[in-house]
């Protein structure tokens, strides 16, 4: 059974990625099997509790599997998984795609809002969760999307305490550790290459977040590309301190184990926390966003920590201040790696060796050498380089539609099957791509993508706001904060803790929480009736400065 609404790739593309090596026909959980047998002693993965070999990571993996199967969970179906960077993600995130299924990634702070939407997406047969993360219980949550989705047959709970009733991932891996004929099974439910691996969310224009289906072909590709593009080889150890359910960091995940790299995970965003991590298990690289770089390098206690192992720092998900990027090669060295990526498969790198003003300007060039990309005019016109246009790509390792997204599918792509990225670029004569602006309504806050319309939305369900329009207000750490412009009817004023206090009573995240309210007499509009976002940004600029 496959994933309803999945668009797979062409058969034509299909033949022509294999024929030219780039896609090798394998799946994710190929590739740990494969890192086990090769090194299975060798360490593969640290956390805050745990320090696996390749072979003992396997066995977690292969017993969670097992546990799954024993559920009824198999090929078709899907697993939402929503765990911080707890090596127990990364055993969930294998043993589903072991067992022929696909995993669902959800940030922890996602609540019921994208929760729910998803479960209702993909119709999600089981949903591993912590009991606990930091404040928030999760059993509220459970109840709530349970109540509204019983396809969900199983709740599994991470670091849950012993006896307390629910359905435990450590017994279930316990239990299908005990089972015999592994290698059968997994043979008999070993999914095809170019079915959905993972389903990343994505940033809506027009409301909830899309799901944004990855195969196992794409992401080994990019995984493999991305590897040989950093200098990545097996004596690489990878720290991941951003959410594993972004594909900043998930594409390190992978590319770390397709190099038989060491994999270091860290559920903090502190810098000292950052350093010690670096200094005591001797990181080499690591995946961040510019708002922590930004701590990184203001970060006072810096030269207490050996920081003399690192040796590249990947920033992606927002532009990085040039500031910050002399202040790295100052206090650190030359570590820096431009990165532009998206859930949707576009990647592109600056290298060790790129000039200072490549890596400055630019976002560098493709991973995958074999992946388009082109610049085009508002009629979608090939435009040439050192043109400013909407950036295009196509190739091996990008997706080829969202789930079950028919409309959003149709303005996507172009009829060559070309995926609009919708950013403004420009490609200079190298190959380098440098990022100079948006077409899309996204906010990028500290490299999340935050849809303004799913804000708006929910701040209208509000009986005193006649009209709401949310934007992005510039922020020197995070890159951009949202600011809700509100009208309302009458002469009602609402604060920015009472919009708040409304949304969370409406099951919004902490992403659709605004940081700034307005209160206008009348909302700016276009010609055609719209609110004029482009005179508010200009408005919340001139606040800004003028404080």
């Amino acid at each position: 059974m496959a994933l309803d609404g999945f668009i797979g790739p062409s058969r034509e593309d299909a033949e022509e990625y294999t024929r030219l090596g780039c896609w090798l026909n394998i799946t994710l959980a190929d590739v740990l099997d494969k890192a086990a047998e090769l090194h299975p002693d060798k360490e593969a993965l640290v956390d805050d509790r745990s320090r696996l070999t390749y072979l003992q990571l396997k066995d977690c993996v292969d017993g969670l599997a097992l546990g799954l199967a024993g559920l009824g969970i198999g090929r078709g179906d899907s697993v939402m998984l929503q765990l911080p960077n707890w090596s127990e993600f990364v055993c969930s995130f294998f043993a589903v795609q072991k067992v022929g299924a696909t995993a669902v990634l959800l940030l922890p702070r996602h609540m019921q809002i994208e929760v729910n939407h998803f479960a209702g997406l993909t119709k999600a047969k089981a949903w591993i969760v912590p009991e606990r993360y930091h404040s928030t219980e999760f059993a509220p949550l459970t109840k709530d999307v349970l109540s509204a989705h019983p396809h969900i047959e199983h709740v599994v709970s991470v670091r849950a305490a012993q006896g307390a009733g629910s359905l435990r991932l450590e017994a279930l891996m316990e239990a299908g550790r005990r089972q015999k004929g592994t290698k059968s099974l997994f043979a008999e439910r070993r999914p095809a290459p170019n079915v959905a691996a993972f389903i990343l969310g994505t940033g809506g224009t027009t409301g909830l977040p899309k799901a944004v289906p990855r195969t196992h072909n794409s992401a080994v590709c990019e995984a493999k590309w991305k590897a040989q593009a950093r200098e990545q080889g097996d004596d690489a150890a990878c720290l991941l301190s951003t959410p594993l359910e972004h594909a900043l960091a998930l594409a390190a995940l992978n590319s770390t184990i397709f190099s038989y790299g060491k994999v270091v995970l860290l559920d903090s965003t502190r810098p000292e926390d950052f350093c010690a991590a670096v200094e005591r298990e001797r990181v080499t690289c690591a995946p961040l966003v510019p708002a922590l770089l930004s701590r990184l390098v203001e970060f006072d206690g810096l030269e207490r920590y050996d920081m003399s192992s690192l040796r590249a720092l990947y920033v992606g998900g927002a532009k990085t201040p040039p500031e910050a990027i002399l202040g790295l090669h100052r206090r650190v060295g030359k570590v820096y790696v431009g990165a532009f990526g998206m859930s949707e498969g576009p990647t592109t790198t600056t290298r060790l060796d790129d000039d200072l003003d490549v890596i400055l300007n630019s976002v560098g060039r493709p991973c995958c050498p074999y992946d388009e990309f082109k610049v085009v005019d508002a009629s979608g016109e090939d435009l040439p380089r050192n043109a400013e246009g909407e950036l295009l790509a196509k190739g091996p390792g990008v997706f080829t539609g969202y789930l079950q997204d028919p409309e959003e599918n149709r303005s996507a792509f172009t009829s060559q099957g070309y995926f609009r990225t919708g950013d403004l670029a420009v490609i200079d004569a190298a190959g380098n791509v440098r990022i100079t602006g948006r077409i899309k309504d996204i906010i990028l806050r500290g490299g999340e993508n935050i849809s303004p319309a799913e804000i708006e939305a929910l701040i209208r369900r509000h009986p005193a706001v006649e009209d709401v329009a949310v934007v992005g207000m510039p922020d020197k750490a995070l890159g951009e904060r949202a600011c809700a412009y509100i009208q309302t009817r009458g002469s009602v004023k609402l604060t920015l803790q009472e919009v708040v206090s409304f949304l969370r009573s409406q099951g919004a995240s902490v992403l659709q929480l605004p940081e700034r309210v307005e209160m206008l007499d009348a909302m700016p509009l276009t010609k055609i009736g719209k609110p004029d976002k482009k005179a508010l940004r200009e408005d919340i600029r001139k606040r800004l400065s003028g404080a």
